[in-house]
């Protein structure tokens, strides 16, 4: 098997509006609704869909809980003005600026929560 892409990744949530508003507000990030009726947030070329911990959609993981995922965005602006812009919205950040390894290469990074404690690590390579 060859993978080609990833093309989404779901998180589980506790407030379906507030984490639309979150994702959408913070990241800019273009917000859809499917032909099953799911709202689903665009970030870069995959998705990040969402699903409610008391109604998840089927199938489901193990155990779909909320503030269990971590995972890393990419940005194209400088992290400084990432981070002016995250503090403009009032987004506590956890570490950063640091420098770690990615999937392709040395990249530096800020560290953040979404409104359900889901990490999320936002990075610009060198």
């Amino acid at each position: 098997m060859k993978i080609k892409d990833m093309d989404h990744i779901t998180l589980t949530v506790t407030n379906l509006e507030k984490s639309l508003r979150f994702y959408h507000e913070v990241f800019d990030m273009p917000i859809i609704e499917t032909d099953d009726g799911r709202q689903t947030l665009l970030c870069g070329k995959q998705a990040i869909k969402l699903q409610v911990v008391a109604t998840p959609h089927q199938p489901v993981a193990g155990h779909p809980t909320p503030g269990a995922a971590d995972f890393c965005i990419i940005v194209k602006d400088p992290l400084d003005e990432v981070k002016n812009h995250l503090e403009s919205y009032y987004v506590d950040i956890i570490e950063g600026p640091v420098e770690r390894n990615g999937a392709h290469g040395k990249l530096t990074s800020l560290y953040i929560n979404d409104p359900d404690h889901n990490l999320i690590e936002i990075s610009e390579y060198h």
